[in-house]
């Protein structure tokens, strides 16, 4: 099973493919160049339970890390994500409580 992960900023998300196949999304708000704001994590069901989710999230947060890009986590499943990896300090320090981090 072949899994990648990109980018896709035309369409405003991320993608994760499995096999070349779109297998889920992380849909963000452009704030400022340097501000998103994730509002959505969608998995296809056909793909559940399989840690995409974890995998999508975790590119797309290693990638704003490397960009210098701030993230406010309105998605719960990326809230949930930066709750259980502490380590990836991307969410403005201005944002921070509101999302309990």
């Amino acid at each position: 099973m072949s899994v990648e992960v990109c980018d896709r900023p035309e369409r405003h998300r991320y993608e994760i493919l499995v096999d070349g196949q779109l297998a889920g999304i992380a849909a963000y708000r452009i704030v400022t160049p340097r501000r998103f704001v994730f509002t959505h994590t969608e998995v296809d069901e056909s793909y559940e339970h399989q840690g995409l989710g974890s995998r999508l999230i975790g590119a797309a947060m290693g990638n704003a890390q490397r960009r210098g890009i701030e993230v406010v986590p309105e998605c719960p499943f990326v809230r949930d994500y930066l709750t259980a990896h502490r380590d990836i300090d991307v969410v403005p320090e201005d944002e921070r409580a509101r999302f309990g981090l």
